[in-house]
């Protein structure tokens, strides 16, 4: 993971530095009036977004001790953290969480009413998830 961090950070520089240098090129190529700015915005916003990336995964390794088993050469698999969290094997959640996430954005693209729609369903859809294993036969 600590070559993902070093990479992710390798990346953002690229991606501001070279929309510094297209910034520059289109306000030359404009007679120094105006850039072109949907290019301008998605390679610095792809450079913020890479910046966020390597930040999150930074902290991630620093939570975890540093290095872990994966990077390094002579670790085994055993080395390893056999507990990657809780899934629930049996869960319709995430089908209606995607089903209703998937009528949100088709209401914005054909009629806003479709979304208020959409919005609800994710409503119920992210509170049933959340609240699966405290109601019903895996109740605690």
């Amino acid at each position: 993971m600590g070559t993902n961090v070093k990479l992710f950070w390798l990346l953002a520089g690229t991606f501001l530095v070279l929309g510094g240098i297209y910034t520059v090129w289109t306000l030359a190529d404009n007679g120094w009036t105006q850039p072109e700015w949907v290019g301008v915005l998605a390679i610095c916003l792809s450079g913020v977004l890479a910046a966020f990336i390597a930040f999150y995964l930074g902290r991630v390794l620093s939570s975890q001790g540093g290095e872990l088993p994966e990077d390094r050469l002579d670790a085994n698999i055993d080395d390893g953290d056999p507990e990657l969290g809780h899934f629930s094997p049996w869960s319709w959640w995430p089908l209606v969480l995607g089903a209703a996430c998937a009528i949100t954005v088709l209401g914005l693209a054909i009629g806003p009413w479709i979304s208020f729609i959409g919005v609800a369903l994710l409503l119920v859809s992210i509170v049933g998830w959340v609240y699966e294993y405290y109601r019903g036969y895996f109740a605690r």
